[in-house]
């Protein structure tokens, strides 16, 4: 999943979300049924004949996702995939898509340069050098709270704490 939702404006809600059954010549009537069910759970099934342009930007990045689940994959590779996205509608679709991968229970690598994000996002942190790009460290992040979101995180004492720690690394 990309920063842009790449939705083809020409296409539904319901076509963009098929496309990769499509390309990868997959799209059984399970697959199908797996796709309305994506759509259903995840308050898209509504909108499946809509177009792009008549979605917010956060719904384009569920559509975005949900076109990603429809093919089963196994790891999900996140890059920079909120940094279109203003501030606000940031957090809530942080929110969104960190509920769905936990509810799919999809393993997710997320590429950020938020360290806000990350530290929400994340069980395990993984800082690199600067080009070429070598492990620095490896932070395990833990929040012990008992509905664990990535805005419940933010208000974690323990979070201004992980986000010094990284921040003084990066500097250095």
């Amino acid at each position: 999943m990309l920063q842009k939702d790449n939705l083809l404006e020409w296409r539904t809600i319901y076509k963009n979300v098929m496309l990769g059954l499509e390309i990868r010549k997959t799209k059984t009537p399970e697959n199908i049924t797996h796709v309305e069910n994506l759509l259903k759970k995840y308050g898209l099934y509504e909108f499946k004949d809509k177009y792009p342009t008549q979605l917010s930007g956060g719904m384009r990045q569920r559509v975005a996702l949900i076109r990603t689940l429809a093919v089963r994959p196994k790891i999900l590779l996140l890059d920079e995939a909120f940094s279109a996205l203003d501030y606000q509608t940031r957090i809530n679709v942080t929110n969104d898509i960190y509920r769905i991968l936990k509810l799919e229970g999809v393993t997710a690598v997320l590429v950020t340069h938020d360290i806000s994000e990350a530290i929400s996002m994340s069980d395990r942190i993984i800082v690199l050098t600067k080009r070429p790009a070598e492990i620095k460290q490896i932070h395990k992040i833990e929040f012990d709270m008992p509905n664990k979101t990535p805005l419940n995180c933010r208000e974690s004492s323990k979070f201004s704490k992980y986000f010094d720690t990284l921040w003084k690394e990066l500097g250095t």
